[in-house]
């Protein structure tokens, strides 16, 4: 990684100009200049930022926190309004749906227009355009207006073009969250690829796992503010919490989501808890004694590498308990000939305390970047003691300075 940073921000920060009476905004559109307005919105404010290169920057928030105004000043879509900013090297965007495509020119004519916008000669996008075709993998759509593609085919294309470019930061904000799974598991894949080829990346989503497995730093934009920046392990616990009040209120308001295959190349068929024999979609464990048995039964794409599996154990009130996923535990699960198989977890004599928790699982390819399918919360347990010890879970543990 660099010591000189590819990006540089010091004091960054961006408003609009609130006028009580729209003609106020036509007149600064006529006049081409701004006038003083009744008062000013800072959608970002204050920030100092340095981003290295080959370093991937996750940027997380609530909606209107500020991202996006902050990833378009980075592509120079939107000047600052105070401080400084400056920015080295290739940039390249997946901003807004359909940004920089024009509607009546064919997806191939918008190739050839945005390579160009982004540096690109004609020569260099002609010795390209089969790999950025093969991997949009669009068909004969190409030849169409993309004013007809619908907004997955949307997503092919930009993102084949804004990757097969060779950026030297390339800027993702929640495109990825379109499209089938099969796509989104080859944009996962380019996006590593580019992260070991030392490029610098700065991704907005919601999707804290991702954020997580992607990238190495995290900020965390708060109401147009920086609220904190370090690792994500550092970051998106607090970030995490924050939000803890809205998924308390959602757990309690709304029943357990059933089971809702996602399509793309991997899908849960059933979960099923087991605790000594008594099995079904609630079960009910005694602390200490009983041992607590997930098995998730899945069908995936036989072409492909054998899917990862995680979970995740949550109080009713959206306390994270625990997790696990098979990648970080080494496990890799068999399948038979036409890609099913089942993967097994066995809490044994499991410590949690008196409660109630309830259950979420996740299907995502072995990399654990990429989820093909989930099931959230649509599993609950209850745990029983006969003892009187607050707490969520008992630790094991050992006394000393006993007599006898």
């Amino acid at each position: 990684m660099s010591s000189e940073p590819v990006i540089h921000a010091r004091g960054l920060g961006k408003s609009y100009g609130l006028f009580a009476h729209p003609v106020g905004r036509l007149k600064q559109a006529l006049l081409g200049r701004e006038l003083a307005p009744e008062q000013k919105f800072w959608a970002l404010r204050d920030l100092d930022l340095d981003v290295h290169e080959g370093e991937v920057l996750g940027i997380v928030g609530r909606n209107g926190a500020g991202k996006s105004t902050l990833l378009q000043l980075l592509s120079g879509i939107l000047r600052p309004s105070a401080g400084q900013l400056t920015v080295g090297g290739r940039v390249s965007a997946l901003l807004e749906l359909g940004s920089g495509f024009n509607p009546e020119f064919t997806g191939r004519e918008n190739v050839f227009m945005n390579a160009a916008i982004l540096g690109l000669s004609r020569a260099e996008t002609e010795a390209r355009l089969d790999g950025i075709l093969a991997f949009a993998d669009i068909g004969r759509f190409i030849d169409q207006p993309v004013k007809t593609y619908s907004s997955g085919m949307f997503v092919r294309l930009a993102f084949s073009i804004a990757t097969s470019i060779e950026p030297d930061i390339l800027i993702i904000d929640e495109a990825l969250s379109v499209g089938d799974g099969a796509f989104a598991r080859k944009s996962f894949d380019r996006i590593m690829q580019l992260r070991e080829a030392g490029k610098t990346a700065l991704i907005c989503s919601h999707s804290l796992y991702h954020i997580e497995a992607l990238c190495d730093r995290v900020l965390w934009l708060n109401q147009g503010r920086p609220e904190k920046l370090g690792r994500p392990t550092d970051v998106l616990p607090d970030y995490a919490l924050s939000l803890e009040g809205a998924v308390a209120a959602d757990a309690a308001a709304s029943a357990p989501q059933a089971v809702s295959a996602v399509e793309g190349v991997a899908r849960i068929v059933r979960i099923t808890l087991n605790a000594e024999g008594r099995v079904g979609r609630s079960v009910t464990l005694q602390s200490g004694e009983t041992d607590l048995v997930i098995e998730v039964e899945f069908e995936s794409d036989p072409a492909l590498p054998p899917p990862g599996v995680g979970l995740g154990i949550d109080t009713l009130s959206g306390v994270v308990v625990a997790t696990a996923n098979s990648l970080n535990d080494g496990v890799v699960f068999a399948r038979d000939a036409r890609g099913r198989g089942t993967a097994r977890i066995t809490f044994a004599r499991l410590p949690l305390l008196r409660g109630d928790y309830i259950l979420s699982v996740f299907l995502a390819c072995e990399r654990m970047l990429h989820i093909y399918d989930r099931s959230i919360k649509a599993h609950r347990f209850s745990v029983e003691q006969s003892w009187l010890e607050p707490g969520l879970v008992r630790l094991s543990h050992q006394w000393g300075g006993h007599e006898g």
